[in-house]
């Protein structure tokens, strides 16, 4: 069973780094060692193997997103607010993102894909619980009126979500944060079909 402490903090941090900027296959335990400047023995007594690292740091991934998540709505008053807002958190996917290396859903969805099926299936849930908060966001909207009751949530929460991770990966291939303001453009042209309220581009 793994140790919680402090030396297992610093594991899963400074791991989330390299497997988020390197790649989990690129990633070895020696690199792990050197960036914690901790000796192998240290690693080991808390975790099984490298993977078992991977779904501690992708896990603490997660957290950090959701946090983000929650930030951005503070304040929002309505359904559109808090979609735009959420677009919003990679504007910066360049420079700044929210976890350095860029989207780790992005990047272990192909790295996880048959490989890695239990961080594949944890980053699936992942996604998942995102396009149910979206998809409950939208929700929200239509019951205030916001929104037609066309809509439906689900497909317009997975559609976003689908369009802000290629805006995302095309802007960090290209090194231009452009993508980025073009798809919250056009989800703000999107989300302005379904609302009776004209929203500033």
């Amino acid at each position: 069973m793994s140790k919680k402490d402090d030396t297992y903090n610093i594991i899963i941090d400074k791991s989330l780094y390299l497997f988020n900027t390197k790649g989990i296959h690129q990633t070895s335990i020696q690199d792990i060692m050197d960036i914690t400047s901790l000796p192998k023995g240290a690693i080991y007594r808390r975790f099984k193997n490298k993977n078992d690292i991977a779904l501690a740091a992708y896990e603490k991934a997660g957290t950090i997103i959701w946090a983000y998540m929650q930030n951005a709505i503070k304040g929002k008053s309505t359904a559109t607010e808090k979609i735009i807002a959420l677009s919003e958190i990679y504007l910066d996917a360049v420079h700044n993102p929210p976890i350095e290396g860029g989207c780790p859903l992005l990047n272990t969805a192909v790295e996880s894909d048959s490989t890695f099926p239990e961080l594949k299936q944890i980053m699936s849930i992942a996604f998942q619980e995102m396009s149910q908060f979206v998809s409950g966001i939208i929700s929200e909207g239509k019951d205030s009126g916001e929104f037609s009751q066309e809509t439906d949530p689900n497909s317009l929460a997975s559609y976003i979500l689908s369009s802000m991770e290629g805006a995302i990966m095309t802007s960090r291939l290209t090194l231009n944060n452009e993508h980025i303001y073009s798809n919250i453009t056009y989800v703000k042209v999107l989300l302005n079909g379904f609302t009776n309220q004209s929203i500033k581009l």
